[in-house]
């Protein structure tokens, strides 16, 4: 076979490095694909209770006071500087110079009306809870407005990063990524700094690129992450964990976020057998948690049988694990005791109603407390995540990692069901005790009162991953499950 030309080779040579240099362009300068687990509608819901995808594009597209980069950290967003006083109940804000979307200067009273509204549509919320400790929003000179606190907030600016504290003005947000829509797709573009009031680094133009967002079940997500066609897979949860192995999904592209959290059940019933703390005490006890954790199949899960997790902020640690030197067989036996005790009393106990959510990590846990719940004579039915239900599982991380967090999601103001009056009341002294060893004892105090009431049966810490293609940068796992699109749509400088 006779060889081509030298200059014919040559030629062959330049034309495949062209088309391969062509290939490079298309792929630096092509959208990143994001595909977040959840409803095809998620990405434009609205209201005080954001699923995923709408929280991703709302931090996106309309920052708050300061914002998370993608380690988690607060950085400046619309405050571009803050300082905080010495006795730590006042926190006042520079914001920077710019102006809203369809006009208007960023100043300091459009900034205070537009906090003021984001805080009170969270009335009512667990995060609105969280910033009762708001007393007054104020506007000082210029661009200044000054928050004052009830009491002490350590953790305000992680409060104020939270995707539904960003702001807007006659509804449209200030960036820093603009926000269109086809369809079912949030299509989102960096916006220049320059536009925004800050100073624009050289080359930024050549870094942007622009992300496109979509919601889908988890099955169609892992199915197109696989085939290429999405960059990045977000929202991922315990239920749907196991669709990764039986998909055969590269190990490498998994990443978990080692997060704290709620993840058990929620008792919705203040009758019946549920009626009384020792009866659900006895659902507690009979958990194998261990069996529970080998049956997720999630790497270096951690158990408890705490409703707050170990180690959090403002834990002194006299509160330990429940049941010191008992074995499991030994709290089924009590726990059987107390239903077989019931049902000489009142008739057999019926299945306890367990809402649960859909795929193969759901019908793990089922099978799991079918086997544990019967292990003490109790039935269970399944039942879906908004039906009426005795149990109902509580899957949620937290936004910051202090004991107080656990208390306010378990509080009267927020349970679905039994709650400890007491609880709260040592909570809300802890919160305005200033020395930081009587509020740990408060806090430890009111912790105590909820494990008594046995309102929630604690599995573990929340399971969070996503899955995350080679070439992808501006992702990191983090503590707090938060993975901003800006850096995700910003080529690495």
């Amino acid at each position: 076979m006779s060889r081509p030309a030298p200059f014919l080779r040559n030629a062959l040579i330049a034309a495949i490095l062209a088309a391969m240099l062509a290939a490079c362009g298309r792929g630096d300068d092509r959208a990143v694909e994001v595909a977040v687990i959840g409803d095809p509608s998620a990405p434009f819901a609205t209201g005080a209770r954001l699923p995923v995808a709408a929280q991703l594009v709302r931090a996106a597209s309309a920052e708050g006071l300061v914002g998370f980069d993608e380690q988690g950290r607060v950085i400046p967003a619309l405050a571009d500087r803050w300082i905080v006083t010495d006795d730590g109940l006042s926190y006042i804000f520079r914001l920077r110079d710019g102006t809203w979307p369809g006009g208007g200067a960023i100043t300091g009273e459009s900034g205070r009306a537009a906090l003021v509204q984001a805080i009170r549509a969270l009335n009512g919320t667990a995060l609105g809870s969280d910033l009762a400790v708001i007393s007054e929003v104020r506007t000082m000179a210029g661009r200044v407005i000054e928050l004052r606190l009830r009491q002490q907030v350590p953790d305000l600016l992680q409060l104020l990063a939270q995707p539904e504290l960003g702001l807007t003005m006659r509804g449209n947000g200030a960036g820093p990524m603009s926000l269109s829509r086809d369809k079912r797709t949030a299509i989102l573009t960096p916006i220049p700094p320059q536009d925004l009031g800050l100073p624009q680094p050289e080359n930024w133009e050549s870094r942007r690129r622009k992300l496109n967002l979509v919601a889908l079940t988890a099955a169609a997500a892992i199915t197109r992450f696989n085939a290429g066609e999405v960059d990045v897979v977000l929202g991922g949860r315990f239920a749907d964990f196991p669709r990764l192995d039986a998909a055969s999904v590269s190990r490498g592209a998994i990443r978990l976020d080692p997060v704290t959290g709620l993840f058990g059940l929620a008792v919705t019933r203040t009758d019946g057998f549920l009626g009384a703390p020792e009866n659900r005490e006895a659902l507690a006890m009979a958990l194998d948690r261990e069996a529970l954790a080998g049956a997720l199949n999630v790497g270096g899960w951690t158990a408890t049988t705490r409703v707050v997790a170990p180690g959090s902020a403002d834990d002194n640690g006299t509160v330990a694990e429940r049941w010191p030197g008992q074995s499991l067989a030994d709290r089924r036996r009590t726990a059987a005791a107390r239903v077989a005790g019931w049902q000489d009393a009142s008739g057999k106990p019926p299945a306890l109603r367990i809402a649960l959510p859909t795929g193969p990590g759901g019908d793990i846990l089922l099978r799991q407390l079918v086997r544990d719940f019967g292990a003490i004579g109790l039935g269970v039915r399944r039942v879906g995540e908004t039906a009426d239900a005795d149990l109902r599982l509580v899957d949620t991380t937290a936004r910051y990692a202090r004991v107080g967090w656990f208390l306010n999601q378990l509080s009267c103001a927020n349970a679905r069901g039994p709650c400890s009056a007491n609880a709260d009341r040592l909570a809300a002294d802890a919160l305005s005790e200033p020395d930081p060893i009587k509020r740990a004892e408060l806090y430890a105090q009111a912790e105590a009162q909820l494990t008594i009431a046995n309102s929630f049966i604690p599995f573990g810490v929340p399971v969070r991953w996503s899955l995350v293609s080679g070439a992808t940068t501006g992702f990191a796992p983090n503590r707090w499950n938060i993975h901003p699109l800006m850096p995700l749509a910003m080529h690495p400088k």
